[in-house]
């Protein structure tokens, strides 16, 4: 049981960075292109923006996944 603890330890410290990194990268996204990602999506219903910021959402979380699983 006492192993146990150290591990539960570096898994939450790797899911904090991992959505931390997550979010970053994500706002980096929505600066870089133009207009305000979530007003198209949220109250223009664009679902052409929607697709893409879920693509790069979720090659985002592969490469976060790569990194921290090594």
């Amino acid at each position: 049981m006492v192993t146990s603890l150290p591990l539960l330890l570096n898994t939450l410290l790797y899911a904090g960075v991992g959505i931390l990194v997550f979010v970053l990268g994500f706002f980096i996204l929505d600066v870089l292109t133009p207009g305000n990602l979530w007003e198209e999506i949220n109250q223009k219903q664009n679902r052409a923006v929607a697709t893409f910021a879920a693509g790069a959402a979720i090659g985002l979380s592969i490469i976060v996944a790569a990194a921290i699983h090594g």
